[in-house]
């Protein structure tokens, strides 16, 4: 077996990724999973970024999968995205194609790459209590016991992992059906891309007045015409929690939501930057590409694949 099955092409928001994503995908016969936890929805698409046109290179389409896959006001879990990640993954993998992951939601890739065991769990808060309040020292020698082929050792460092695999066993002895999907053998190859930080707030501010000027509110009325709550659409993400403040007359102007949108969404930029950084400490390697401009980019990481593959 190869020592990677699959690419990842992770990094903050406004600076590339699909298009590095998509020319990997084209270059090297794959096609992409997205892992964006908006752009599954349907409708949602100015203030998610979804561009469509962008899976294609030369005119040739790019195959592309869990986008526009469910309808609002369902809620989508990163259960749900990591059950429909393995069946995607599969399903690429048994056509020849080299899966390639693009996005920036670090949960949903970091339940996909540290393998996070989530599951529909009976409610059982005695049980739950008891765990925590036990020493992880001891919860990990009870886990070991229970099951001394454990292959990612690491876990047994992070209490919410151990309590989690803990719950999981009690489940099934007590008769819970716990199985879902089974996890494919996933070794991904994993390229990070990012850009100095005046250039991503510069990339951030344009794209977000591109949005408004396309738009982004009307796209959010429409929704809200739709049937859909302001509050379920204030759980969408910054455009649509902004958007949705905006037309219910909670900024005094367009222009004052404009710059406090932008001030969020740097923030937010600089959490993705942490938890990419934390999943570096946890033992992920990501590859990461020097700043330069998208075509300098796409030409690293392709040469880093053709290397590592």
């Amino acid at each position: 077996m190869a020592k990677y099955n699959c690419v990842i092409v992770l990094g903050p928001t406004a600076v590339g990724k699909t298009s590095i994503g998509v020319a990997v995908a084209h270059g090297f016969n794959g096609e992409i999973i997205s892992a964006d936890s908006r752009q599954t929805y349907r409708h949602l698409d100015i203030g998610s970024g979804k561009d469509l046109k962008e899976y294609q290179v030369d005119g040739i389409p790019v195959p592309y999968h869990l986008i526009d896959i469910i309808d609002l006001p369902a809620e989508y879990t990163v259960y749900n995205y990591q059950q429909d990640f393995y069946k995607a993954f599969r399903d690429i993998q048994t056509r020849g194609k080299l899966p390639v992951v693009v996005g920036g939601t670090g949960m949903y890739l970091d339940s996909i790459v540290r393998d996070y065991q989530l599951v529909n769990l009976p409610d059982n808060p005695e049980f739950h209590a008891q765990l925590e309040a036990t020493p992880l020292e001891e919860l990990a020698a009870r886990l070991l016991k229970l099951q001394p082929d454990l292959h990612v050792m690491a876990d047994l460092q992070e209490k919410a992992r151990v309590i989690k695999a803990l719950e999981i066993i009690e489940a099934k002895k007590a008769g819970y059906d716990t199985t879902s999907v089974d996890r494919p053998e996933i070794n991904p190859f994993i390229i990070g891309t990012t850009l100095p930080r005046p250039q991503m707030w510069e990339n951030i501010h344009k794209r977000l007045v591109e949005r408004i000027d396309e738009g982004m509110l009307d796209e959010v009325q429409a929704i809200h015409d739709s049937g859909i709550s302001w509050e379920r659409l204030e759980k969408l993400g910054l455009e649509y929690r902004y958007c949705s403040e905006f037309l219910q007359g909670k900024f005094s102007s367009k222009e004052e939501m404009t710059e406090k949108l932008f001030i969020a969404i740097r923030q937010f930029a600089k959490r993705q930057e942490t938890w990419f950084r934390m999943m570096e400490k946890k033992g992920v390697v990501i590859n990461w590409l020097k700043p330069g401009t998208k075509e300098d980019r796409i030409k690293e990481a392709s040469e880093l694949i053709k290397n590592n593959l």
